[in-house]
């Protein structure tokens, strides 16, 4: 309902535009018909310059709307039929009919072709009010908060027009503590979906109810199976997931953790201005492959410290290139905005990730920051810091 409440929002707000520009363009090409027809009008009957305006109407049915395009193509008859019957005295009448009746043509294919256009328009906007409900049902809009956590971010499909692809994450709030975790399913784009989703599913039902985090990643992995296997039968290709899921729990100082990485990319730990690149709990195989050697995932223990900021991403973002063909200096660019507060660090990251690339993304890309949110009396002296 709030997508689909955001959705219309946006479209209220971009139709009084549209309006407007229609407008504009209307009262020009009109405007422009009726200069045209009477220079043609005070013209000799050799030079008949009004036969070249059949493309104004035409022009208008793809820019404006049907009433508008309806009067774009009135004034076109209206003066092309003053110029036929009253300009050119030396026309035949069969030759002023012919005229007479193609202007009306004209129109009449103008209108239809407007009204074709708009009814696909509503088509494509219903069609992607409800892709766009369905995406942002599979991944929660950034920030995610879960408990005492909070994690900024952004996420870049690199399919035109997709909301989401291939790249997965998830924080919630458990009685285990809180559980985050960051995935990047094999592909890009629409055909990934399918596993992501079901893979995110598994996690969010098996963190909730799970004592530890290797039977979470042990659910996951045999919901992935699961997903194969209808593959298979359906004729489609099987996919393998890799993931990051980190826990933690416990107050402030007393905090204590653990991360477990399914064949995903190392992390980065900020800590005191300092960016770590952190490889806890490496080893164990993508999701979708652990039949390969039947041996358990373990996560291993970490101890998070006040203050702690981790820096979550997929290879999208560590394996972007540049012009140059240079990867991504991730850890690079980190260390020189370690001062940012993690909106401001998250706006900073994509911008910069954009200009690198040129805005040509080869795969999905994802970055989460996280971190614990700060005491209320820090928060409303920031905000009231911000509103200053």
């Amino acid at each position: 309902m709030r997508a689909h409440r955001a959705h219309r929002g946006a479209h209220r707000a971009h139709r009084p535009r549209s309006w407007e520009s229609g407008r504009r363009t209307a009262a020009l090409l009109s405007l422009a018909i009726v200069v045209v027809a009477a220079l043609d009008a005070t013209t000799g009957p050799e030079l008949h310059i009004s036969a070249f305006l059949g493309l104004a109407p035409l022009y208008a049915a793809l820019r404006c709307s049907f009433p508008q395009t309806r009067l774009v193509a009135a004034v076109f008859v209206a003066s092309l039929t003053y110029v036929d019957l009253f300009a050119v005295p030396d026309w035949a009448p069969a030759s002023r009919a012919v005229g007479i009746f193609g202007e009306y043509l004209v129109a009449v294919f103008a209108l239809v072709l407007c009204r074709t256009r708009l009814q696909r328009e509503a088509l494509y906007e219903r069609t992607s009010l409800v892709a766009d409900t369905v995406q942002r049902a599979m991944l929660r809009e950034l920030p995610l908060v879960a408990g005492p956590v909070e994690a900024y971010g952004f996420y870049v499909s690199a399919q035109e027009g997709a909301r989401v692809g291939g790249d997965i994450y998830e924080a919630i709030e458990t009685p285990h503590g809180l559980r985050l975790m960051i995935g990047d399913v094999q592909g890009k784009g629409m055909p990934a979906i399918g596993a992501g989703l079901e893979v995110l599913a598994s996690f969010r039902e098996a963190a909730q109810h799970l004592e530890s985090l290797d039977s979470v990643a042990e659910r996951m992995e045999q919901a992935l199976t699961r997903y194969n296997a209808r593959s298979l039968e359906q004729g489609t290709d099987e996919r393998f997931v890799t993931a990051l899921l980190m826990e933690v729990c416990g107050p402030g100082e007393l905090a204590r953790g653990r991360m477990l990485s399914c064949g995903h990319i190392p992390y980065y730990l900020v800590r005191g201005g300092r960016v770590h690149e952190r490889r806890d709990g490496e080893g164990g195989l993508p999701l979708g492959l652990g039949a390969l050697t039947g041996e358990p995932r373990r996560g291993v223990r970490i101890r998070p410290e006040p203050g702690d900021w981790v820096v979550l991403c997929t290879d999208g973002v560590t394996e972007a290139r540049g012009q140059d063909g240079e990867f991504y200096p991730l850890a690079a660019r980190l260390a020189g905005w370690t001062d940012l507060e993690p909106p401001e660090l998250a706006r900073r990251l994509r911008a910069d990730l954009e200009r690198f690339t040129g805005g040509e993304l080869l795969d999905d890309a994802t970055v989460l920051v996280v971190r614990r949110r700060p005491p209320a009396t820090d928060q409303l002296s920031m905000a009231r810091a911000a509103a200053a």
